[in-house]
């Protein structure tokens, strides 16, 4: 006998970081003054959830 899980989910989220990720991109990349500054905030884009939750803490000095 198999069973099956059945499940749910909103994929908002993933809009919200995907949408996030992009625009992030691109203002790091008009602020680059070189390749290498323009790559560097290719990898803070990917990263830039990681940059909000650490200020937050920050701010909550948790």
């Amino acid at each position: 006998m198999t069973t099956k899980n059945i499940s749910q989910t909103s994929h908002a989220s993933n809009a919200v970081y995907g949408l996030g990720l992009i625009g992030a991109a691109v203002y790091y990349i008009q602020m680059a003054t070189s390749f290498w500054a323009g790559v560097i905030g290719f990898i803070k884009a990917l990263l830039w959830p990681a940059f909000i939750i650490y200020e937050v803490l920050r701010y909550l000095e948790l």
